[in-house]
């Protein structure tokens, strides 16, 4: 069987093109896992405000690792326990210039952490920066690590 410059075209033109369809199925894949971090980084913000200590049981990893930008750190329990006996009232807490990184069954996920609360009738402003190692466990995204930080 002799194959023609056409055959060899059309033979490369398919090899690019399965190539370029498995690409594009796993930066889907790797996409959704992303979307997914981001619903829980959003999940996390939304159960921290309400106190809502279901939530946040089941956004966090058992493992959970949880650093304040003052230097504390807590575990799991800890973690929870602090936001549903805070003292002060929290009226709004986000989280802009979200950025995610997924490898594998881990994603990192960077962001601002600003909030406005009082304590005393004393309004406070918080803005921090934040890195967090998500995990994915039990078919949804957990909480692993969290620190964070003073900005420049």
């Amino acid at each position: 069987m002799s194959l023609s410059r056409r055959d060899l075209a059309v033979a490369g033109v398919l090899a690019l093109g399965t190539a370029s369809l498995f690409d594009s199925v796993a930066a889907h894949a790797e996409g959704g896992d992303e979307a997914g971090v981001t619903q829980a980084v959003e999940a996390l913000r939304k159960a921290t405000l309400a106190q809502d200590k279901a939530k946040l049981e089941q956004l966090s990893a058992a493992e959970l690792s949880y650093g304040h930008s003052g230097g504390v750190v807590q575990n799991k329990a800890e973690f929870i326990d602090g936001v549903m006996t805070r003292k002060s009232t929290v009226k709004s807490i986000e989280f802009p210039e979200l950025k995610i990184g997924v490898a594998g069954n881990n994603a990192v996920a960077r962001h601002l952490w600003l909030s406005e609360s009082e304590m005393d009738g004393k309004p406070t402003s918080t803005k921090i920066g934040i890195l967090a190692v998500w995990t994915k466990q039990d078919g949804g995204w957990k909480l692993l690590a969290r620190q964070g930080y003073k900005l420049a």
